[in-house]
């Protein structure tokens, strides 16, 4: 393979090719509006469903029966292989063509019917959930079907619908969330044709894929550009399948791209546009995690639920002790949270008007984090039982629960496809890119004087007519009074996020340009917001339960309510430690650790020079 080099980017590198790859804002957003102090309830209620087809229920009855009758998933853990047997299975269901039209031989199904689906297989295996989410999501069939032209689109997209596995390659060795490292390359020749070397990490499907959407920067404009690459063309390779503490089937490896010739019709949209294809497509791509993330809190709720009430200790159940009634209360509340942010994000992206990029990082990174935290305390219910693995549950003849296959599964989640640290920082550049479109003139140290000086009449204008609105917390005394016991609630959300706008403004003028800096106080700001637009979600959801008179209305309404003082809690505390925290202290301790002046914490425990070369002689 062509040597790879390391790509040296600065910070400011970094964040230009970022800034760059940016969409402009073009639709709506209820996030977006929220963190400016304005709460657009009316944009979501009634909350949005669009009726699912017959077909699709078909098929969801059809995989339900499979995964809960032929699936042996504690096999595919234990050898960590994708069965041939189980792929054919889904290829057949056309689980790989679920959002390709029926013009190429697809499902043709709604993001909201995929999602589902990936629901589905959450409750029950998160190794085919990476398999069919890697491929539907990220794969070749969503930035093709969006960016592709119509000729790529004919080439590829039938052949995915009838079952080739694809994958997406962006991840290198030196490369995580900072794509300015980039250092897979492309060279255009005489013919149009690229020769593409490089070598990629981490590539979820990479080792069985029949081709993948690779990201690659051209050795000319110095842009990156998406195309597609078919596994068999000559120099490609995989050179190593990695291994996890979970998810032990996944397809994941090291590929190798060794001058590798890629037609020109290859390429995927406009070339050098490769970052901002990326973006688009993980805007949607990222639904299908939190989707099975609800299937795992079903799961929990339908175990805990049998083993709670059988369960006896000191004369009672366990589920009537107060200790453990808590937690199923907070389990099932913020699984019916997490279920109608994912329902609302689905149906927001599939309308035409809303830039959801907000709410899908919302849905991931809410969902993943909220997720773990109910499978975490699942299992400090289940006890000894959730700790024991399945095959030795069944090995001393109990009936096994998923538990500790769902832990060890679960916890990339917070890693996958941005991680929480990486998703809190692109929320909050993008929460408050009004303020920088407005006075962001006056946070640039390139800026001349005369630039700040003629900005000053329109950055004067916004935030005097802005700024006043933010106090004006009594207007919510007169709103929301149809949503009957849960009008406090929303206004105390209206209230709050005023209240989160004035905060950032305050907190813009206390840091200026140096809050970019301030992570932690932002990832606060970010976790306020998230927190209360999923609360308003459950709360427009629940209500139109109310009005049609649904079946489980009442038991919605408790879920609801529970949730609401939960993130009444929250709120109040994260605003607690917007002003009084202690980062400061923690960030000089943490630099005490990569100077060398801690030490002496595990010296102790280290081996010497002289006893690590007699290790190494014995070996």
């Amino acid at each position: 393979m062509a040597g790879q080099h390391i790509v040296d980017a600065t910070a400011e590198q970094s964040r230009e090719l970022a800034e760059g790859s940016r969409e402009d804002w073009n639709g709506r957003s209820f996030l977006r509006e929220l963190f400016l102090g304005r709460l657009k309830v009316d944009w979501i209620d009634p909350f949005p469903e669009t009726p699912m087809s017959d077909e699709f229920h078909a098929l969801y009855d059809e995989l339900k029966h499979y995964l809960a009758h032929e699936v042996d998933s504690v096999a595919i853990d234990t050898n960590g292989e994708y069965p041939e047997e189980v792929l054919n299975r889904l290829r057949k269901m056309g689980l790989m063509g679920i959002k390709i039209s029926k013009k190429y031989g697809g499902l043709g199904f709604t993001q909201a019917e995929y999602c589902k689906l990936a629901e589905l297989i959450g409750a029950y295996d998160s190794n085919l959930v990476a398999l069919i989410s890697a491929h539907n999501s990220i794969g070749v069939p969503q930035p093709v079907k969006l960016f592709g032209s119509d000729e790529l689109k004919q080439k590829y997209l039938p052949r995915v619908a009838k079952g080739a596995i694809t994958a997406f390659a962006l991840t290198e060795p030196d490369v995580g969330s900072d794509p300015a490292r980039l250092a897979t390359t492309f060279t255009e020749q005489e013919d149009g044709s690229y020769i593409l070397s490089g070598q990629k990490l981490w590539i979820t499907n990479g080792t069985i894929a029949e081709m993948m959407v690779v990201m690659a920067r051209d050795t000319e404009t110095q842009k990156i550009s998406a195309m597609v690459v078919e596994m068999d063309w000559p120099g490609v390779s995989v050179s190593y399948r990695c291994h996890f503490m979970g998810l032990k089937a996944l397809a994941n490896g090291i590929i190798e791209f060794d001058n590798v010739r890629v037609p020109a019709e290859n390429i995927v949209g406009k070339k050098g546009k490769g970052l901002k294809i990326a973006l688009v497509t993980l805007n949607t791509g990222r639904l299908s995690l939190p989707a099975a993330c609800v299937g795992g809190g079903r799961y929990c709720l339908s175990i805990l639920k049998d083993w709670t009430g059988e369960r006896v200790q000191w004369g009672l159940p366990i589920g009537k002790h107060e200790a453990i009634a808590h937690k199923l209360a907070d389990i099932a509340a913020s699984t019916y949270a997490m279920e109608s942010w994912c329902y609302l994000s689905n149906e927001l992206s599939m309308r035409d008007g809303y830039d959801i990029r907000l709410e899908a990082a919302t849905a991931k990174e809410w969902g993943s984090t909220r997720g773990w935290d109910m499978l975490d305390e699942a299992m400090q219910i289940r006890g000894g039982r959730g700790y024991e693995t399945e095959a030795s549950l069944i090995g001393r003849g109990e009936e096994p629960d998923s538990f500790d296959r769902m832990m060890r599964d679960s916890r990339i989640n917070r890693i996958f496809e941005g991680s929480s640290e990486i998703m809190h920082l692109f929320m909050a550049r993008e929460l408050v890119d009004q303020h920088l479109k407005v006075s962001g003139v006056m946070l640039d140290p390139k800026a001349s004087m005369g630039d700040k000086m003629k900005a000053l009449p329109g950055i004067t204008a916004f935030y005097a007519a802005w700024y006043p609105f933010l106090w004006m917390g009594f207007l919510s005394w007169f709103r929301y009074g149809k949503f009957g016991t849960f009008t406090k609630h929303l206004r105390y959300a209206d209230r709050a996020s005023r209240r989160l706008a004035r905060n950032v403004f305050h907190l813009m003028l206390r840091w200026q340009a140096g809050l970019e800096k301030r992570q932690m106080v932002l990832f606060r700001t970010v976790d306020i917001a998230m927190e209360l637009a999923v609360m308003v979600a459950a709360i427009v959801r629940t209500h139109k339960l109310q009005r049609e008179g649904a079946p489980n209305a009442a038991q919605a309404t408790l879920l609801t309510e529970q949730f609401c003082r939960n993130t009444q809690h929250f709120v109040e505390a994260r605003f607690r430690d917007l002003w009084g925290h202690d980062d400061v202290a923690k960030y000089k301790v943490g630099q005490q650790l990569l100077k060398g002046e801690l030490d002496w914490l595990f010296e102790e425990i280290m081996p010497t020079a002289d006893s690590q070369g007699n290790q190494n002689a014995a070996k």
